[in-house]
């Protein structure tokens, strides 16, 4: 028989009783049911799960999974889906992927022991949501077409001379990127109310063309969500070879603990 342990995905409230029937039928990671733990009939502060695999989510499982980007991304989108219908419904506070528990019963024993926090926190967030900021720096697009050689220069000399343009605007993108940077965060920061500085993006994290050099998140005010998008994207208008990326809403992934909690977070004026 296989053994099963408790995957948690996110605290939410659950004031009318209605998220149950909000995550009828939705399919969670492993392709489980998710189900809601809270520590009493009537709390409204509980803890959505699933029964997954304990082989597929101890410690040693965990670590060659890591190398299984097919595995990771099922996890992610399932774990994703399942809060972002929480957040359709409720202010959320979203765990960390695979956050697991030996059963039920210890969720139940955690949420007991943080009920007050969560709650707190999940009055903080209501009514708000994150956005995502990134910006981007392509060199390549920030170059002028070449123009033809003169006839009567060598090869060589040709050549440095591309190479020498080249290296301008890669240095002029950088410098334009950096202006963005500071007009863009100056536009965000007059909507929003709490900012998390992410490490840029590599590799295949990374989308699209160009460098990740800012990825950022804003905690904004439903009713401020389209004038922060509309306003970020024009703050980062005009700058060759920078592109600005904003994306949301989502759920407050980035904004679960709070500020005084998180080194790397600072709030908003």
């Amino acid at each position: 028989m296989t053994e099963l342990i408790s995957y948690a995905y996110a605290v939410a409230r659950d004031a009318d009783g209605s998220l149950e029937a909000e995550l009828s039928g939705l399919p969670g990671v492993a392709d489980a049911p998710v189900r809601l733990v809270r520590t009493g009939d009537d709390a409204d502060v509980v803890v959505a799960v699933s029964a997954v695999p304990a082989a597929d989510f101890d410690e040693r499982a965990l670590r060659a999974h890591l190398e299984d980007l097919d595995w990771l991304e099922a996890v992610a989108r399932a774990h994703h889906r399942v809060i972002e219908a929480l957040a359709a419904r409720s202010t959320v506070l979203p765990l960390r992927l695979a956050t697991v528990y030996v059963d039920d019963e210890s969720v139940r024993l955690m949420l007991a022991d943080r009920r007050r926090a969560f709650a707190d926190r999940l009055t903080e967030l209501a009514a708000q949501t994150e956005w995502g900021v990134k910006i981007y720096v392509d060199a390549a697009a920030a170059e002028t077409p070449e123009e033809p050689p003169a006839e009567d220069v060598s090869p060589g000399r040709a050549y440095l001379s591309r190479r020498r343009a080249q290296r301008h605007a890669r240095q002029d993108a950088y410098r334009h990127a950096e202006e963005a940077a500071r007009r863009v965060e100056d536009t965000a920061r007059t909507y929003a109310v709490d900012q998390v500085r992410h490490r840029a993006q590599q590799g295949e994290l990374a989308q699209g063309p160009g460098e990740n050099v800012v990825n950022d998140a804003y905690l904004v005010p439903q009713q401020d969500a389209d004038d922060f998008r509309a306003d970020v994207l024009r703050a980062g208008e005009g700058f060759p070879g920078v592109r600005v990326e904003v994306t949301g809403p989502w759920a407050p992934y980035s904004f679960a603990v709070p500020a005084e909690a998180d080194p790397v977070r600072r709030a908003a004026p």
